[in-house]
C-alpha cells in the first residue's frame, strides 16, 4: 500500500497505462489515465477533442482535470499523456508536492516507432504520417524537445525490451 501519488510520465506508446493499471493492482489503489478521465469528462474521445476544439483547448482541460486528480486526498496512480509535463509549469508543480513521487518511463525512438505505427489511427498528433520512418523522424523531433521535461521526473525508468512485471517491480524498488 501507499500513502501518496504515483505519477507516470513518458511519451505515447512508453507503456505508462500498462504498467500503471499492474502498478495500481500491485498497491491495490486506484489507477487512473489522465486522457480516460479527460474524454470521461469531456464526453468525447481526445481525437474529437482535438478536431473540435483545438488542441490549446485539450491542454487547458488537461492540466484542469490533472489538478482535480493531485488535489483528491487518496493515494492513486496516474499515467500522463505524452504531451502532458511540458505544458503550462506540469514539472514544477509535480515537483513542489513533497509526497508524490514522478517516474519517467524512458523507450527508444525504435521502440516508440515500432509500438506506435500500427495504432497511429488512434493518436492524433501522428494519424497523418504515412511511413515507419515519418513517424521515427517525428518522435525523434518530439523527444529532443520534450526530453527537458520528462528529465524532471525524480525516477527514470527505461522500459525496452523490459516486461511489464519487470517496470513495476523496478518501480517498487525505487520506493521501498
Amino acid at each position: 500500500m501507499i500513502s501518496h501519488k504515483i505519477i507516470l510520465l513518458g511519451y505515447m506508446g512508453s507503456g505508462k497505462s500498462a504498467v500503471g493499471l499492474k502498478l495500481g493492482q500491485a498497491f491495490d489503489v486506484d489507477f487512473i489515465d489522465l486522457d480516460d478521465y479527460i474524454e470521461q469528462s469531456e464526453g468525447m474521445t481526445i481525437p474529437e477533442i482535438f478536431k473540435t476544439k483545438g488542441e490549446l483547448y485539450f491542454r487547458a482541460q488537461e492540466r484542469k482535470c490533472f489538478e482535480q486528480l493531485m488535489n483528491k486526498s487518496k493515494p492513486m496512480i496516474i499515467s500522463l499523456g505524452g504531451g502532458t509535463p511540458c505544458y503550462y509549469d506540469t514539472m514544477d508543480f509535480i515537483a513542489s508536492r513533497k509526497d508524490d513521487t514522478a517516474f519517467y518511463l524512458k523507450a527508444s525512438i525504435n521502440t516508440l516507432s515500432h509500438r506506435l505505427f500500427d495504432e497511429k489511427s488512434k493518436r492524433p498528433l501522428i494519424a497523418h504520417l504515412k511511413s515507419l520512418d515519418a513517424v521515427k523522424e517525428f518522435i525523434g523531433k518530439h523527444l529532443f524537445e520534450r526530453n527537458n521535461y520528462y528529465q524532471k521526473a525524480h525516477y527514470e525508468i527505461s522500459t525496452d525490451e523490459k516486461s511489464i512485471d519487470a517496470i513495476v517491480s523496478e518501480i517498487r524498488k525505487k520506493l521501498a
